[in-house]
């Protein structure tokens, strides 16, 4: 039963460890060492009530989150949550591409950027084909292939040989720094840990898998899954940097065209050769996993949300929406990301920022929907759902404030 089941936490939790995650926790590991670790404690627990309720009402209702919040709150604030959603997917779907080139250039550099101009177009094919010319079983369980090869990081991080005494203390104890720069950072791996688009996808991919609430144990356990494999994977994104970049003091500027380069490279002399190969591998599959469901999610959102005809099974002439929404998304994605000279580090960060600043309005709303005894019936969340929940809201809104008053107010911070 589990087997038949589990899917959508574990695509959804592997696939938040795209482009821009990789970039986040790079970023976290070469800038501040170990210093961010137990930034993924805290994000594991608060990812668990919002990923548990998303799975709960989908399991129970067959919708997805576009659905019910169109049926429970009415047209105007669907219209809204759906511009805002589009604009976060969609930079974060250019960020992907950007990610796919960055890895075609570690993984063929006697290329130049003729390895982006090549590699892009081809992953955005084959994407669009696996995608909309393919079924719901078919591009499961292709996904689900690609979480093994985030083995690599793991690989990566044994090969840096960093002291893991120092890490297991920083992943238990907090260190805050109070500068503009680290700031910036944590936001960035709330930001690309926790985001709006995993809510909507993983409620719409458990509807679309037809799952009762007779699943919903063993949709919890996949949810859980999934949680543990997004936080595994980032760990050993930010040791493997922490010790190698950050040991040996290479100074990485995230604006640089060159800077996935410089990460990537930089893990050689000190964990070697395979290393930074196997960081090309991961950044390559990590963006193609994304590259896949990041436009299906804004898809799903949308069509749902207005009532079109929507389904990975569904040619054009069955859902003309759905088909023309992703299409417009993958070639969007990749044609911005084939600009010569992009910074291709900053241009996956930023919807780190993006995502971190609109999760204090998406959880009301999961909050509302998920008390409400009309749409969940005996289902709805408990008392220990909901305090947990408000613990988070106070949190990721603790992070936003502080996230615009280091924009703002620089004189408070550091530099």
């Amino acid at each position: 039963m589990l087997l038949s089941v589990i899917g959508p936490g574990v695509i959804t939790g592997n696939t938040d460890n795209d482009a821009t995650g990789v970039t986040g926790y790079t970023l976290a590991g070469s800038q501040f060492g170990y210093d961010l670790l137990w930034v993924l404690l805290v994000t594991a627990i608060c990812l668990w009530p919002i990923m548990e309720m998303v799975a709960r009402m989908g399991v129970v209702t067959g919708k997805g989150l576009s659905d019910l919040i169109r049926e429970r709150f009415g047209v105007t604030p669907t219209v809204w949550a759906m511009i805002l959603l589009f604009i976060a997917n969609a930079t974060t779907t250019v960020a992907e591409f950007t990610g796919i080139a960055a890895a075609a250039a570690l993984l063929f550099p006697f290329a130049g950027d003729l390895a982006r101009y090549i590699a892009v177009p081809i992953a955005a094919f084959l994407v669009w084909f696996l995608v909309l010319r393919g079924s719901f079983r078919v591009v499961e369980r292709v996904l689900l292939v690609l979480t093994l090869v985030y083995v690599s990081y793991a690989i990566s991080a044994f090969m840096a040989h960093p002291s893991w005494g120092q890490v297991i203390r920083q992943t238990f104890v907090p260190t805050v720094r109070p500068t503009t720069a680290f700031i910036l950072i944590f936001i960035s791996v709330v930001g690309t840990t926790i985001t709006p688009w995993m809510a909507f996808f993983q409620q719409s991919n458990v509807a679309d898998k037809g799952l009762h609430p007779a699943d919903l144990t063993y949709e919890r356990v996949d949810t859980g899954i999934g949680i543990f494999m997004t936080q595994i994977v980032a760990f050993f994104i930010i040791v493997a940097c922490g010790a190698t970049i950050f040991v040996h003091h290479v100074r990485v500027d995230p604006s640089d065209p060159s800077a996935f380069n410089k990460i990537a490279l930089s893990l050689a002399p000190f964990a070697g050769h395979y290393a930074t190969l196997l960081f090309a591998l991961g950044l390559m599959n990590a963006s193609l996993m994304a590259a896949s469901v990041l436009p299906l999610t804004t898809t799903y959102a949308i069509t749902e949300a207005f009532g079109f005809e929507r389904g990975i099974d569904k040619s054009f002439r069955e859902a003309p929406a759905f088909q023309t929404i992703y299409t417009t998304l993958i070639v969007l994605g990749a044609g911005v990301a084939m600009f010569p000279g992009a910074p291709l580090a900053l241009i996956t960060n930023l919807p780190n920022i993006v995502n971190g600043v609109m999760l204090p309005l998406l959880l009301p709303l999961l909050l509302i929907l998920a008390n409400d005894k009309r749409v969940l019936g005996r289902y709805r969340n408990g008392l220990f759902t909901n305090a947990l929940s408000g613990v988070v809201f106070v949190f990721l809104t603790g992070v936003t404030v502080v996230f615009l008053a280091s924009i703002f107010l620089p004189g408070l911070f550091h530099g």
